[in-house]
């Protein structure tokens, strides 16, 4: 093989595993929207709180760029 041809393959291993990542975090946001009431997001957090920072991060990312979307969709 040549060094073109392992250039070409690894830009399309990193393409497919971007994509990966990206459909799976499209899947992660729809599940966590599915938490609408206030006592879905108090479960939601109790179940989070007992992860470390570092394991959660991207959760809470996304839940509380949610939540702002909520409150700019509501004013």
């Amino acid at each position: 093989m040549t060094r073109h041809d392992l250039s070409v393959k690894s830009l399309r291993s990193s393409l497919a595993s971007r994509r990966d990542a990206r459909l799976k975090r499209r899947s992660l946001e729809r599940q966590l929207a599915s938490y609408t009431s206030d006592s879905d997001r108090l479960e939601l957090d109790a179940i989070i709180s007992r992860h470390s920072a570092e394991e959660t991060s991207e959760l809470r990312s996304i839940i509380n760029r949610q939540a702002m979307d909520r409150l700019i969709r509501s004013a």
